[in-house]
């Protein structure tokens, strides 16, 4: 059976360069976010608009307009994601049939992993890391991003530290790529051979 990893870390960690490496090695990567984003270009849309209208423009939801009709309003959050998350699951559950007979290990790339208790589907998981001064600066060169935005993304999501206590595997993303990927390897390596238990469809 396939083995789960499920991957997580805060922003600017690098956790999408990390999903970028187990791919290149070779590991399917189930990317949540971009299933979301497929959703809202696709099969989501006309639900979506039936229930918010006017978040819709050309057949893609508006993603700042949607934002806006949910902000600070728990109901109608939660009628968002009464849409939403079982289309995800339905995705996730797509992936997991096509790599269970084909590859050892798979990789579920989760930005709220613990958050959401999506652990729980996982055989073990990975948080990725860097010292919070290397975090700050990669965050706020971003485009369009300040202080005030990346405190309020942080104030979402779990400290990186009780993520880090939680994890199976850490991979340290400060002291470069090739580093990112000898740890990734090295990982790897650790699971060859392990069979998944959990998650499995």
């Amino acid at each position: 059976m396939t083995f789960l990893l499920g991957l997580t870390g805060s922003i600017g960690m690098g956790k999408s360069a990390t999903a970028g490496i187990f791919r290149k090695m070779g590991v399917p990567v189930h990317d949540a976010d971009a299933a979301v984003h497929g959703l809202y270009r696709g099969r989501a849309a006309p639900l979506i608009e039936k229930a918010f209208p006017g978040t819709v423009t050309d057949g893609v939801v508006d993603r700042a307009k949607l934002g806006a009709a949910v902000l600070n309003d728990p109901g109608r959050m939660r009628e968002l994601e009464a849409i939403v998350h079982p289309l995800v699951r339905e995705e996730k559950q797509s992936f997991l049939e096509r790599v269970s007979a084909l590859a050892p290990v798979a990789v579920l790339d989760i930005p709220l992993l613990f958050e959401t208790g999506g652990e729980a589907g996982c055989d073990a998981t990975l948080v990725v890391t860097a010292p919070a001064a290397v975090q700050r600066e990669r965050v706020l060169a971003r485009p369009g991003m300040t202080e005030e935005k990346f405190y309020a993304i942080l104030a979402k999501q779990m400290p990186d530290e009780n993520k880090r206590a939680r994890a199976h595997f850490l991979v340290d993303t400060s002291r470069g790529f090739a580093s990112a990927e000898a740890q990734v390897r090295s990982i790897l390596a650790c699971l060859a051979g392990r069979p998944g238990r959990r998650g499995q469809p």
